[in-house]
């Protein structure tokens, strides 16, 4: 029997002529940290929107922890923690009266409950600083606190690192990795690749459309189609001219201060060389590389 607290069958949802997300399929299963990775206007919130209930599909199905995520939508969202890409905060009230306010809202009164709540996103010391006199990192943390006040079992989060410092985003990370290990289940909406190396499984959206959803090493090994080689040359422009269009060449990009390259299996480094060098082309060094989840997209997205 599985044990997926969210399973989704051919979701999809229309405006108008535009197919925001499209016949989408997966399941997020208990304890799991799952990212969904994708550019902006790719469908990852219009997808978290319906499975909290907020809009109704135009096609498919959902369950979330064992609700109809469309027809029991009070039951999700009672059980659900939501952060949101804006963060809803009152920037007139303290930290604490924040968390006060949004406890209430889920019938808490425990004062003790709150100060857990602060503890746990390490907003101590804080409690009595007005919230408009917080940095982007610290409504962040503020905005996870609302978001689990009620000590939710599974916890949507909608892009919670845009516009933060990388500091403040691997802190937050941090975080998220404390509470999975409490048992929280999450999903995570990003457009930001490296994060997404974090999740224990990453779902690709593109124009509505799920491209793949597996481990990031699983995607690396299965949707990455030849080996990766960092070429270092000089001049860069003239290196990527050279081996764009040679034969077994797959891919080429600048990759800041070189090239990075993807082959055909079994092309050699010698043959890279070759070909830098037969156009004038200085090759102080090439390397072999490693995938990432970018090579992943852009080779699903092809």
């Amino acid at each position: 029997m599985s044990d997926a607290v969210v399973r989704v069958e051919n979701l999809t949802r229309r405006f108008g002529e535009f197919i925001a997300v499209d016949h989408v399929n997966f399941e997020v299963n208990a304890g799991e940290v799952v990212g969904y990775l994708g550019p902006n206007g790719s469908g990852k919130t219009t997808t978290i929107r319906m499975l909290l209930g907020l809009l109704a599909p135009s096609d498919g199905k959902a369950t979330v922890l064992g609700f109809d995520a469309f027809r029991q939508s009070e039951e999700v969202r009672a059980r659900a923690g939501y952060m949101s890409q804006k963060f809803a905060l009152y920037d007139d009230l303290t930290v604490m009266e924040n968390l006060v306010f949004y406890g209430g809202v889920y019938g808490i009164r425990d004062k003790g409950r709150i100060r857990e709540t602060i503890e746990l996103v390490g907003l101590n010391g804080h409690e009595s600083t007005l919230t408009r006199s917080l940095s982007a990192g610290w409504r962040q943390r503020l905005a996870l606190g609302i978001a689990v006040v009620h000590q939710p079992k599974l916890l949507f989060l909608d892009e919670p690192t845009s516009g933060v410092d990388p500091t403040a985003r691997r802190a937050f990370w941090d975080l998220i990795y404390n509470m999975a290990e409490s048992g929280v289940t999450i999903l995570v909406t990003t457009h930001y690749m490296d994060e997404a190396e974090y999740c224990e499984r990453v779902g690709m959206m593109r124009d509505g459309k799920l491209l793949a959803m597996d481990t990031p090493s699983k995607l690396k090994e299965t949707v990455v189609p030849g080996d990766v080689w960092e070429v270092f040359a000089e001049p860069l422009q003239n290196g990527l001219a050279a081996l764009h269009g040679v034969n077994g060449v797959l891919r080429v990009g600048l990759a800041g201060d070189h090239l990075r390259t993807i082959t055909e299996r079994g092309k050699k480094k010698e043959d890279l060389q070759k070909v830098l060098k037969d156009r004038g082309v200085n090759v102080s060094n090439v390397l072999a590389g490693e995938p990432t989840l970018e090579d992943v997209f852009l080779s699903l997205a092809r």
